[in-house]
């Protein structure tokens, strides 16, 4: 037999690796302006936009600290079966590479992932020691941990108390659809119980109530309907206070060959169009006032790929229309297709200036959106 020599990769191949291997988790994959698109830098890494709390907007460095993983979630290529090239980075040697990207101004903070080495409590003591690093370094940055399923509450609690946002996705929706995803992962005990303790720490009132907590869904692979998710999502914003939830559309060929995502009858396409109207539904829950059982489905229990949610409810509701640009109130103004905040700002700015509105032209300039308003609206 020849002699096969590999040769061990420096941190520069690793983090290529490792940076390339973050883009299963696709959080910001859909946004609502350009400014929150993740991007590629020239060196082939992830960057991702973070909006903050005061509005602006910041780079993260995006990455993972090991892509060796014990895990079978059907779902994702870097399963405990799969072949593929696995290394770990050190979180000394991680935080020494984010520190080049940081002080070059690439970046201004960090997005910390990882796969499951060992088990979730050594990953996560592993990520939380980067964390550490960094802080006593006196980055006072952004920094975003991962939660990884299965961890201690003593691990969370350490998360949080290192970081500006935390997450834990929650996959899918509901325990039936996640045993199509996972045979080792309890989806109560490792999942929605984490979740639970994270809203309960971070909420008004608590310790840890400035850290964002977020969660994300892998919309498609386990055979779940948008109304599964929609009424989990509702839960996640109304129970337990998330401040973001996230879809990610899952593209057939990633994961085990008997996943339902795989006989999906939704095209690869259609299922990042599913996943567009989703964060429009998502939308509409957390800015427009909608009710989750408001949201217009479809026969199959999902959204329409053909049109946006807001304008299907209004074709729905005839009733509800028209409605007075001069005279009703914000919430039922924004339930006019095509009137997004900016334009009802603008309409509500006008008419405390005491100026009549007569035309959509009075908004500013006419496109494609505002002509949909037009047959919803009276002055």
């Amino acid at each position: 037999m020849p002699l096969v020599i590999k040769k061990i990769p420096d941190t520069s191949e690793k983090l290529s690796i490792l940076s390339q291997d973050s883009r299963y988790d696709l959080a910001c994959a859909c946004a609502t302006s350009d400014n929150e698109h993740r991007r590629r830098s020239k060196d082939n890494k992830w960057i991702y936009p973070v909006v903050l709390p005061n509005g602006g907007t910041t780079y993260l460095f995006k990455t993972l600290l090991s892509n060796s993983c014990v895990n079978d979630c059907a779902y994702c290529p870097l399963r405990a079966e799969s072949d593929v090239s696995r290394c770990w980075l050190g979180p000394e040697e991680l935080v020494k590479a984010f520190f080049s990207y940081y002080r070059a101004r690439r970046v201004s903070g960090l997005f910390l992932s990882s796969a499951v080495s060992v088990n979730p409590d050594v990953t996560m003591e592993r990520i939380n020691r980067t964390a550490l690093i960094l802080r006593r370094m006196q980055f006072r940055g952004y920094i975003h941990l991962k939660i990884i399923p299965g961890s201690s509450a003593a691990a969370i609690r350490e998360s949080l108390s290192l970081a500006s946002a935390v997450s834990l996705n929650i996959e899918t929706a509901g325990e039936n659809n996640f045993r199509r995803l996972s045979a080792t992962k309890d989806y109560i005990r490792d999942i929605i119980e984490p979740i639970g303790l994270i809203s309960r720490l971070t909420a008004k009132g608590s310790c840890y109530e400035g850290v964002k907590h977020t969660t994300q869904f892998v919309v498609g692979a386990s055979g779940e309907t948008d109304r599964e998710i929609i009424s989990y999502s509702w839960k996640l914003y109304r129970q337990l206070g998330l401040n973001r939830v996230y879809f990610s559309a899952y593209q057939r060929g990633a994961g085990s060959p008997g996943l339902p995502g795989e006989r999906s009858v939704f095209s690869n396409d259609e299922l990042l169009t599913r996943e567009h109207r989703l964060y429009q539904a998502d939308w509409l829950i957390r800015k427009y006032g909608f009710r989750a059982d408001e949201i217009p489905l479809e026969s199959g229990d999902n959204l329409s790929l053909a049109t946006e949610p807001k304008e299907a409810w209004a074709r729905m509701h005839p009733e509800f229309f028209p409605v007075n640009l001069n005279n009703d109130d914000k919430y039922r103004i924004l339930r006019v297709p095509g009137l997004g905040q900016v334009a009802v700002e603008r309409i509500l700015g006008l008419r405390r200036e005491g100026r009549r509105i007569r035309s959509l032209e009075d908004l500013g300039r006419e496109g494609k959106l505002l002509k949909k308003a037009g047959p919803y609206v009276t002055f």
